[in-house]
């Protein structure tokens, strides 16, 4: 809600950056990281969520939805993250 958005490349300005997308040639979503521009980059929806069948390659918006599309689906629609509901459009999206 309060968040700032920076628009950079500089390696010092992203280090202090919480979260990262689609720059920074890393991708840890423990540290929110979520750049998929590196050469070894491989994966896809069925190689984090083993339970979804999906083995098309990950952009960084991809791999934001994969980590947080559930969350933010459930809060915009005021129901469980793991209800039928949420799941049903996770996957439609």
């Amino acid at each position: 809600q309060d968040a700032e958005i920076v628009r950079t490349r500089d390696p010092q300005l992203l280090a202090g950056c919480d979260v990262v997308v689609d720059v920074g040639g890393e991708y840890d979503p423990g540290r929110h990281r979520y750049d998929h521009h590196q050469r070894s980059f491989t994966e896809s929806m069925r190689s984090l969520r083993p339970d979804k069948p999906w083995s098309t390659k990950l952009s960084s918006a991809g791999l934001v939805y994969c980590h947080f599309g559930s969350q933010i689906l459930a809060g915009l629609l005021g129901q469980p993250e793991d209800g039928p509901v949420v799941t049903a459009l996770y996957d439609k999206v």
